[in-house]
This record gives C-alpha cells, sequence and structure tokens, in this order.
C-alpha cells in the first residue's frame, strides 16, 4: 500500500518549489491510499488467481471457457497478447478464444459487452473477462520526474492524475441466462465516442499526461450526450446502484450532479483503492454486491480517454 502523504512526502521539494499545499491528493482527489503489488508480484499472476477464483465461485470448469479477453491497459509488451499468458496460466482449453481489448478505463465493459454477443449468438458457452493493472512503474517513473527542477506548475499538474492511480485485478463469468436463471443478466447498454478529444489524455509505462478540465468537459459532454440519447430505450433514474468508473472525489460529483443521480446509490472505492483503470468497475461492484438484492437494477458507468463513455445495466 502507498499512501498519499508517501507520495507528496517524496514530492515535497516539488511541492514547495511551486508553491502547492499539503494534502493535495486527498484533498483536490480524494484518494488518501493505492495498493500496490508485493515484491515479486506481477499483474498477471494477479489476474490469474482472480480468474481461478471467479470460476470457483460461478462453479464453471476451466474446460468449458470458450472465450477469454484480456481488458487490462497494463502490458509489458505489445507482442504477443497478455491474453495468451492469462490462458495458459488458467489452464483453459487450445479451444478457448483468447485476445486482448484495449480501451483504456472502459475496457471491461467492452469485453463483456462483446462476449454477450458471442455468447447470444453461440459461439461459445462460457466466457471469461479479466483484468490486472500495475501502477507501480508509472508512479515511480512520475515521481522521479516531477522533483526535477526544471518542472513548472503547468507540468506538474498535468502528470497530476498519474498519481492516483492504484494496482488491482478482476475477473467475471458470463454464460447463458438460461443455463442460470439464479445469474445476474446482461440487460443491455449504449456507447458513445467523442474522439475529437483523443489527445487529452495519454498515457504509458513512462506516465500519463491530462489535459484535466478539458478532460472532465468533455467526459461530462459525453455522458450527458448519451444518457439523453438512451432514455428512449432504456429509463436508467430510478436504479439501485450506479457503479461508475472510479477516478477520483471531483469525477464522481460531477457525474452525480450532471446526470442528477442518488448519491446515496453510488458507491466509490477511490479512496482507498485509488484509479484501478478498467478494473475500477468489477472491483466496486464486488465490493457491493452483499448490499444488493435479487432484482435489483444496477448500472456500470464509465469514460476512457479518447473519449468514450459506456453504460451497461445489469439486472441482479
Amino acid at each position: 500500500m502507498t499512501t498519499s502523504d508517501d507520495i507528496e512526502a517524496r514530492l515535497a521539494p516539488a511541492l514547495e518549489r511551486l508553491k502547492l499545499k499539503p494534502g493535495l491528493l486527498r484533498r483536490v482527489a480524494g484518494v488518501t491510499e493505492r495498493r500496490n503489488w508485493a515484491e515479486g508480484e506481477s499483474s498477471d499472476e494477479a489476474t490469474i488467481a482472480a480468474g481461478k477464483q471467479a470460476l470457483v465461485e460461478a462453479g464453471v470448469d476451466p474446460g468449458e471457457i470458450g472465450l477469454i479477453i484480456n481488458t487490462s491497459v497494463t502490458r509489458k509488451h505489445l507482442e504477443p497478447s497478455v491474453a495468451v499468458r492469462l490462458h495458459h496460466g488458467l489452464g483453459l482449453p487450445s479451444s478457448a478464444i483468447n485476445f486482448d481489448v484495449a480501451n483504456a478505463c472502459l475496457g471491461f465493459i467492452n469485453g463483456m459487452s462483446l462476449a454477450a454477443g458471442m455468447i447470444q449468438s453461440g459461439q461459445v458457452k462460457y466466457a471469461l473477462i479479466v483484468n490486472g493493472e500495475d501502477a507501480d512503474e508509472i508512479q515511480v517513473n512520475t515521481i522521479n520526474r516531477l522533483v526535477r527542477e526544471d518542472l513548472d506548475r503547468d507540468a506538474f499538474m498535468q502528470e497530476f492524475a498519474s498519481l492516483t492511480l492504484g494496482s488491482g485485478a478482476a475477473a467475471a463469468v458470463l454464460g447463458r441466462a438460461s443455463d442460470h436463471p439464479e445469474g445476474h443478466r446482461i440487460v443491455g447498454g449504449v456507447t458513445r465516442a467523442a474522439t475529437q478529444f483523443y489527445d487529452l489524455c495519454v498515457g504509458s509505462v513512462d506516465g500519463m499526461f491530462t489535459d484535466a478540465k478539458a478532460l472532465l468537459k468533455g467526459g461530462l459532454d459525453l455522458v450527458v450526450s448519451a444518457w439523453k440519447e438512451a432514455k428512449g430505450e432504456f429509463d436508467w433514474t430510478g436504479m439501485d446502484r450506479y457503479v461508475t468508473h472510479q477516478v477520483s472525489s471531483v469525477h464522481t460529483s460531477a457525474i452525480v450532479r450532471a446526470a442528477k443521480l442518488d448519491r446515496t446509490r453510488v458507491p466509490v472505492t477511490y479512496p482507498t483503492l485509488g484509479n484501478v483503470g478498467p478494473a475500477s468497475i468489477p472491483i466496486t461492484l464486488a465490493a457491493e454486491q452483499k448490499t444488493l438484492r435479487r432484482g435489483d437494477r444496477v448500472l456500470l458507468m464509465g469514460v476512457g480517454s479518447g473519449l468514450n463513455t459506456g453504460m451497461l445495466e445489469l439486472a441482479w
């Protein structure tokens, strides 16, 4: 675990030089701590562990999986796909299709939608959607760069979002509703794009550089637009839970206001986990499941760099 106080202690020379008050991460982002992998751990191993646990809880044998989609932003190399390592580690059959879907923080939602379509069409019986993120390297690289004396205040704030990132892993098993009437059903959803904003948030292992104000405004405009367009097909005004991608207190409050959501129905995990990328939504949903009841309506909501937004309704 790395606390925001730990990070700001390492950034103290830069904060003092740029006249930035201590407590910036807690005050502006609402993030007090985030998780890191222990010595010798890796995001791939954690993702495999999450996948195995999901299969056990779903009561599905690995041999029945016909599709695995890795939705991670984190990757140590460009080729081969991360999915092949996970496929092998999970002991899936050679008949199981395996590939990566990369779409910033919307990857997990996109993976679920894609898998649902393949199941619906009869191509596969069961699918496993996985995600594992490792924020350790980008965290170290960002801090090392921010303490340089040639960086001004604007350059510092452009990388501020990198300091909120956390590590984590999640997995979900999807199958036919007819085979599992006790399961949680995917009802449907919408996606919308505003790709004119493709350069507002650009990241790699070296760092993530963001125009925070423009990103927030563009993201909110896109969410509101998608929300209004979806009204003709979906009524999402009275959901039992709104599970949003976990970015910060500023982003969460802005989405609550823009979409006129009931704040008591919007659970948060960013204070203790930070922004875990595409894993944020499934991790938050997993943490919330003990309070959900049969028949509850749950809306998964996210905005990803690019910009893209996705909303997917579940019937619990």
